[in-house]
């Protein structure tokens, strides 16, 4: 990875967090929560999954021995308002019989394991792709692993910092090659991605305002 790129995005950084401050993420309290909230938030608004998790938590389910034992329409009722509650219900499942299955339901000891390990027996799980892995990494046990949505590619390619073809693993190792090891970081500058993607980056960019209008970029590329 060039000193240029390192430069920019370390800029980019600054930028951002000078305009914006603390994101403070992940927006739960718990590693459980996290992890949970992980699994639900796929193809859907956050809002919905707060709204599930809510209900996880007034029934007393925010528990791994519940979440194992309960049947799987009751807990599908429960995380209704995540949207696809069927699919989300069997994935949910999945992590939880695995995690059992692993780590005896002990979280400290799924985040002993080697980092790079750790995410491989997480990507092994039904349902578990790379975004949902790195964010249960990053956000729950706080490992120095880099997240990549779609509003990272969207930014980094309009700023010309990665081509249009570039995949997860590409985006993800290039921040991971270019930054300190260093999991505040890694979750702050997602954090505030997201904020960027969100407000300005959106598929029709709004430049005027973002911090980020300063650096060289291309607004036309409306199709990532």
């Amino acid at each position: 990875m060039s000193h240029h790129t390192a430069e920019k995005l370390q800029k980019m950084f600054e930028a951002m967090r000078s305009a914006w401050g603390p994101q403070h993420w992940w927006p739960a309290e718990t590693p459980t929560e996290v992890i949970i909230g992980a699994i639900l938030t796929q193809n859907t608004a956050w809002r919905n999954v707060e709204r599930a998790i809510d209900n996880l938590r007034r029934v007393g389910l925010l528990d791994w021995r519940k979440l194992r034992d309960i049947a799987p329409e009751a807990l599908a009722e429960h995380i209704r308002p995540a949207g696809t509650f069927n699919v989300k219900t069997r994935r949910l499942k999945a992590f939880v019989a695995w995690f059992w299955d692993r780590y005896e339901g002990d979280l400290d000891r799924m985040f002993a394991t080697p980092l790079d390990q750790l995410r491989e027996e997480l990507l092994s799980v039904s349902g578990i792709g790379r975004e949902t892995a790195d964010a249960i990494l990053l956000y729950a046990g706080e490992l120095p692993t880099f997240v990549v949505d779609a509003y990272t590619a969207r930014i980094l390619h309009r700023h010309q910092i990665i081509d249009g073809d570039a995949d997860y693993e590409q985006i993800k190792e290039l921040f991971e090659s270019s930054l300190s090891a260093d999991a505040l970081l890694f979750n702050e500058f997602h954090a505030l991605l997201v904020q960027a993607g969100k407000v300005h980056c959106r598929p029709r960019a709004r430049c005027e305002g973002c911090p980020l209008a300063q650096f060289e970029h291309e607004i036309e590329s409306d199709d990532i």
